[in-house]
């Protein structure tokens, strides 16, 4: 960035003062022609922060060269990251994320004794402290007062918040648990519902022995809790309370008639019941339905950052995240990574049971043949696409998969293969609209990725194909599951075999 640009964007910027730099400093333009007197205010390695006659700048530091007995040392100061909220993701996944994040650039990662979490990265051969990282489980009220005040960097959570910058670290799911030896088959999400608001309160109403049911949950003030209840829209009516997801699971797991709801990391020694929609279609948490968000209780676990600039180091960790090796280590972990997976289109078929038992008296044969047909040897990336609701707009998730999409093109990870946004609707109206509908939806996608990735040629961004409502995901008789049905999914197919596409991937 020029000197000149730099002090333009004097406001990007909010550091914390320093006051042992709040002394007179010149910034001298290494370009020439400009120079700025004022009192230095901060300075985080790469930005100073300096009260001058024009008010307070921010300037960047490349581009200038500070002179004066209070300039600090060119190297960035110890990075201080907070990090609050959900207790269980942050136990699982912060220890080894930080701990990667600092091996992989060379750099001493060390625990530290104290209440909760607390490491710091040490320079490898000075051993200076460049951070020092702490964490704090906290309710979500509270980590959000102290994400607002600036008593922390970061908040760990399962939702975000309007104000705050998201950045994804990995995802779980909602699963309900019994105790391995509890008879009952299965339960649709419906009657799920019913037993955590407290309208049923024995098995026999759900398909099980004629036995009390014991509900089990976390308190209320947790984070998973309060997720949990924002997709309930009610709070849970349990009376047996647990501090924490795996006091939840071994609960549950000893008791032959209890259930709960935890996380799908957490859910061992429990047994996981499966869940099936109010039409008896299976929802399966599957790494890839999680992904994709396919699975109804899919849950993102995130990272909030505040409007202001964070250390660098700690700009640097939420970059870390998107790479493969965070991937691996969020794998490890036992929840589910960001990475873009895939699965032979044939291997699922309980999509095509579905397609042809939840088929309109509009889906003709010929429909379901030209869908069969485009499935036969592609593979279905997990990478999926979902608008806002009564909009044209993605949700954040499909915005985050469409800048994954971006790099994976760009990195030549579809050689050979040509990729097809499959657009999909649900049942409302008539099926020529739905058909139309979903179309205009994989287009929109098309235009999307072709302004974040300029660059890319015609014939780089993917194919277009609209079924309609064709192929559903979930019953289309609750408002869940006509959001599940209307989606873009990204297939791969072979060069060879490709069918001629619906549309010009540039107009809807």
């Amino acid at each position: 960035m020029g000197f000149k640009a730099a002090v333009a964007a004097a406001s990007a910027a909010i550091f914390c003062i320093n006051s042992a730099f709040a002394q007179d400093v010149t910034l001298v333009a290494r370009e020439g022609g400009i120079v700025l007197t004022g009192s230095l205010q901060a300075y985080d390695g790469e930005f100073y922060r300096i009260e001058t006659s024009y008010g307070m700048l921010t300037v960047d530091g490349q581009g200038v060269i500070c002179e004066g007995p209070a300039c600090p040392d060119l190297a960035a100061p110890k990075a201080v990251i907070r990090v609050v909220g959900a207790a269980d993701p942050a136990a699982a996944l912060l220890p080894s994320l930080f701990r990667s994040f600092a091996e992989r650039r060379g750099l001493i990662y060390e625990t530290t004794p104290g209440d909760g979490f607390q490491a710091r990265i040490l320079d490898p051969d000075s051993r200076n402290e460049l951070a020092v990282i702490s964490f704090r489980a906290m309710p979500p009220g509270a980590a959000t007062a102290a994400l607002s005040s600036g008593d922390a960097d970061l908040k760990l959570s399962f939702l975000s918040e309007r104000g705050f910058g998201t950045h994804s670290v990995a995802m779980d799911a909602l699963v309900a648990i019994v105790a391995p030896d509890n008879p009952t088959p299965q339960i649709s999400t419906v009657n799920l519902a019913r037993v955590l608001t407290g309208e049923v309160d024995n098995w026999s109403a759900i398909g099980g022995p004629d036995m009390p049911i014991v509900l089990h949950a976390l308190r209320p003030e947790t984070e998973l809790q309060q997720a949990l209840s924002a997709r309930l829209g009610a709070p849970v009516a349990a009376a047996t309370l647990h501090l924490d997801q795996q006091s939840l699971a071994d609960a549950v797991a000893k008791d032959p008639w209890a259930i709960g709801i935890t996380g799908r990391s957490t859910s061992l020694p429990a047994r996981q019941i499966p869940l099936t929609d109010s039409c008896g279609f299976p929802l399966l948490p599957t790494p890839l339905a999680v992904k994709a968000q396919d699975y109804p209780l899919s849950l993102p676990v995130i990272l909030l950052a505040p409007q202001r600039r964070l250390p660098l180091l700690a700009r640097e960790f939420l970059d870390f995240l998107r790479t493969p090796a965070a991937q691996s280590v969020i794998s490890a972990s036992g929840y589910i990574d960001r990475s873009a997976s895939s699965q032979p289109m044939t291997a699922d078929g309980l999509r095509l049971i579905n397609a042809i038992q939840g088929a309109g008296d509009d889906i003709t044969l010929a429909d379901l043949k030209r869908l069969v047909n485009l499935m036969d040897g592609a593979d279905r990336l997990s990478l999926t696409f979902r608008f806002e609701d009564g909009s044209s707009t993605l949700d954040a998730q499909s915005r985050d998969n469409l800048a994954d999409l971006a790099q994976l093109i760009a990195s030549g990870r579809f050689r050979n293969q040509r990729m097809v946004l499959a657009g999909f609707s649900d049942g409302s109206g008539p099926a020529a609209a739905n058909l139309a509908l979903s179309v205009e939806r994989a287009a929109k996608v098309a235009q999307e990725l072709a302004v974040i990735a300029p660059d890319l040629p015609v014939s780089a961004l993917p194919a277009i194909e609209g079924f309609g409502e064709a192929l559903p995901m979930a019953c289309d008789e609750t408002a869940i599951g006509r959001q599940l049905n209307r989606r873009v999914e990204l297939w791969l197919v072979p060069d060879f075999g490709l069918p001629s596409v619906s549309a010009d991937p540039a107009t809807p």
